[in-house]
């Protein structure tokens, strides 16, 4: 198969204006994403603390279900790009579909867990009764609809894989704006639609993302795009599967070694109150705002970068790091200078409480000095994947969220308090800033000293 000027482009359009081209619909989508989550969780915060409190204890278990979408996702990307930059179109098709059957197949395992289990899985995070039945109220729906989580976000990455970044923020953006709208309908209820609470919340999710993944799903299976599914085609092939988790499962890792930080701080911070747990949920939606656009930025640069390394271009690539890696560290630092400047406005969104507002404040002013390297080390994670190379994007991974960040939390909780233990973050991401910079610095010279030489020859 030729690749047409479509997948052409990411080998030949300069850079700056391709990477925007590309990275700007993703960024809108992770930004309008981020207002989701944000909205969300102020609804429910209207509801009572308890309420919030318990979504803040769910959230870990659906970072398990994005965790299994995500580096499903990221892994096909990452895969399709690099064969059409080697010209194997036939493949990429085959990756395609792959993905499809996947997704079907974790739908149907996490609806039949979320269904028999929730209760147990919310009752390892907290010992009160009321968290845990308003958290099993909402995860079990989130659960037994999770193919609408699956399919949308999967089938986003297959079409950024051949560089459309389109179609998947219009994907994003239905979704949201969906949830937004459904929300308030059905937590407080309005005219036929009763009040259901938490229970509503969990139903105006998956109803939302059923609408956006019809939408794509139109798309995807139509002959408008450089890839052509075609299920009736389909041929198991296992050495497709290795490939899609050669890099998605590091990823997968990472996500979900997210989803057991998040449980062991609100463990960590739980000894203290409910509103400290609170003010856990609160600050990682309210984060979603700085990073979400900074993986907005990674979907654009992942198709560039990974077909310039599939066709042996060392020189684009370098340019396609430099410019993406300025754009990130221009969204770290103005998240960092608003949870500076405005975290106690940032609290009161969600709630009012006096106790709430306090503890959320002094942990958005010490978090956020996190930001500016995070941001950074992120972009740095996703260069390893865009190469194929998951496994150092894990070790990072694993390295700042379980070995650094949870022990130090604990030992600044013993010691000095509520408080102070906010500073772990910072701490643990600098620590690990470093060791990605040393550890980036010589794979990248390794990588273009060997491209460069394979050129010349």
């Amino acid at each position: 198969m030729e690749v047409n000027k479509k997948s052409n482009r990411l080998g030949t359009e300069p850079i700056v204006p391709l990477l925007l081209k590309l990275s700007i619909p993703s960024i809108l989508g992770m930004a309008i994403q981020a207002l989701y989550n944000v909205v969300d969780s102020i609804y429910i915060g209207r509801l009572s603390e308890d309420a919030l409190a318990a979504l803040s204890l769910a959230f870990p278990i659906q970072m398990v279900l994005i965790a299994v979408a995500v580096g499903t996702g990221i892994g096909t990307s990452s895969l399709i790009s690099r064969l059409l930059g080697q010209k194997r179109g036939h493949r990429a098709n085959n990756a395609a579909e792959h993905a499809m059957i996947i997704t079907i197949f974790y739908g149907i395992i996490f609806g039949i867990i979320g269904y028999f289990y929730a209760e147990n899985l919310i009752g390892l995070l907290t010992n009160s009764p009321v968290l845990i039945d308003l958290g099993t109220r909402y995860i079990r729906i989130i659960m037994m609809g999770s193919v609408a989580l699956f399919f949308p976000m999967i089938s986003n990455n297959i079409l950024r894989g051949e560089g459309n970044t389109f179609v998947p923020m219009l994907t994003m953006l239905i979704g949201a704006v969906l949830n937004i709208i459904l929300d308030p309908l059905f937590i407080f209820g309005i005219g036929f639609i009763p009040h259901m609470g938490v229970e509503g919340a969990a139903i105006a999710t998956v109803l939302s993302r059923i609408i956006s993944g019809t939408f794509i799903g139109f798309i995807l299976f139509s002959d408008k795009n450089q890839l052509t599914l075609r299920i009736r085609d389909f041929k198991f092939d296992f050495e497709i599967i290795k490939e899609i988790y050669q890099v998605g499962f590091p990823a997968m890792v990472m996500q979900l070694l997210g989803s057991f930080m998040i449980s062991l701080v609100n463990i960590i911070v739980g000894q203290y109150s409910d509103t400290a747990i609170a003010v856990v949920g609160v600050y990682f939606r309210l984060q979603s705002f700085v990073f979400m656009p900074v993986f907005g930025l990674n979907q654009g640069f992942i198709p560039i970068y990974g077909y310039n390394y599939g066709h042996k271009n060392p020189g684009r690539m370098k340019q396609t790091f430099k410019y993406g890696l300025l754009i990130c560290m221009l969204f770290a630092f103005s998240g960092f200078a608003l949870f500076q400047l405005f975290p106690k406005t940032l609290i009161m969104l969600f709630n009012k409480n006096p106790e709430l507002v306090a503890i959320g404040t002094t942990a958005l002013k010490r978090i956020s000095w996190a930001f500016p390297i995070a941001g950074p080390a992120i972009f740095g994670s996703t260069t390893f994947q865009a190469i194929g190379k998951g496994l150092p994007s894990l070790s990072i991974s694993f390295l700042r969220q379980i070995i650094l960040l949870i022990p130090i939390m604990y030992i600044l909780s013993t010691l000095f308090g509520l408080d102070t233990l906010w500073f772990a973050f910072p701490i643990a991401e600098l620590l690990t800033g470093i060791v990605m910079f040393f550890w980036l610095s010589a794979t990248l010279k390794k990588l273009y000293l060997g491209l460069e030489k394979a050129k010349a020859q």
